[in-house]
């Protein structure tokens, strides 16, 4: 049995031991479920519905800590979902299938792709590895209420129909170049947002405020974002940055940031640069934020969409995530496409040698 396969069961068997607590939808009790295999510890805040916000010492509302959104709740309704809510059995019964899924695809085939790409399991990085914050949502979306992601412009149709793969960072997915890499293979960008959605794994963040600034270190990537809420004006229209001009303000206990001026190599979903998003930061509980994002972007959808999905407390500190510091992915990558493309080139001329 190779190595692979053992660390496959171990984390099966690890899994097996959690038990999945869930919220109700209005975070008013909760509900103890046994779970299967590659179940998922939710994590659970006994404070949510009750909390009275406390605040820093410039007497607002105090988001301060280290926190996760992972989740297997998707941000568009799956097909064949018709309610906005899941039961707390249902939801168990979904998360166990995403963790299912993910420990389903760690053997693979001798020499393809997912056999030579590192066991996420070994390092800690899947989903069930971690906490996994209480939400019984169908899909983050909330608006449109069918939990879908609006129909594209038919502006953007021509549009993303021009590109390659509809991406930004260099005409589409390609291996063959460095400019066909994708800017998060690159290292580059990993899409920290905003929006700030789960990543495929380091989902961690760490919010630091102080007197007119509110500070978000996001693991994945090891992006800073640094928000001002003194009532600074956005950036003027020409400065483009890849994680946006934010700007923000409190309303009551609420942190709102709008940002704007995006650079034309982020692309969020075929978005334009002029895509504005607006956050809503709430802290409903001892170990909880609510997260709300609504995104405008009328070049690019026909109306503006909106979502939601909680942010749990963690045990910090966060490590910085160094991505290709210190190795040559991207060289090796090359490598191979090039020994393939010679391998092919010998075959070729063979081939033709022999005719």
């Amino acid at each position: 049995m190779n190595h692979r396969s053992l660390m496959s069961m171990s984390a099966i068997a690890l899994a097996i031991v959690f038990t999945a607590v869930l919220l109700t939808p209005a975070a008013s009790g909760q509900h103890v479920v046994k779970a299967g295999v590659a179940a998922v510890k939710i994590a659970n805040d006994k404070t949510a519905g009750k909390y009275v916000a406390k605040k820093t010492p410039d007497g607002v509302p105090d988001l301060q800590g280290y926190w996760t959104n992972n989740t297997y709740t998707p941000l568009e309704r799956p097909n064949g979902v018709t309610k906005e809510f899941y039961t707390p059995e249902e939801a168990a019964a979904a998360a166990t299938r995403g963790a299912e899924n993910e420990a389903s695809q760690i053997d693979k085939t001798a020499g393809t792709v997912g056999d030579v790409h590192y066991d996420f399991t070994q390092f800690g990085l899947n989903k069930s590895q971690t906490d996994v914050t209480a939400n019984l949502r169908t899909s983050m979306i909330t608006d449109p209420s069918n939990g879908k992601i609006p129909p594209y412009t038919a502006e953007a149709q021509k549009r993303i129909g021009g590109q390659r793969g509809g991406r930004g960072g260099g005409g589409g997915t390609n291996y063959d170049s460095v400019k066909g890499i994708p800017i998060g293979s690159r290292c580059i960008y990993q899409g920290a947002g905003p929006p700030m959605l789960p990543p495929g794994y380091n989902p961690g963040y760490q919010i630091v405020q102080g007197k007119d600034y509110v500070m978000i270190l996001i693991e994945a990537g090891h992006e800073t974002r640094v928000i001002p809420t003194n009532g600074r004006p956005h950036a003027p229209e020409g400065v483009r940055e890849w994680l946006g001009d934010s700007v923000g303000h409190w309303e009551g206990d609420t942190l709102v940031v709008e940002t704007t001026n995006f650079n034309n190599r982020v692309n969020f979903r075929n978005a334009t640069p002029n895509m504005k998003i607006t956050e809503k930061f709430t802290r409903t509980g001892e170990k909880t934020i609510l997260y709300k994002f609504t995104i405008n972007d009328p070049a690019t959808w026909e109306t503006p969409w909106s979502a939601e999905l909680p942010f749990t407390a963690i045990d910090g500190p966060i490590f910085e995530h160094a991505c290709h510091e210190g190795n040559y992915g991207i060289r090796n990558t090359l490598a191979g496409v090039r020994a393939e493309e010679k391998r092919a080139a010998e075959a070729a001329a063979a081939k033709k040698g022999g005719q």
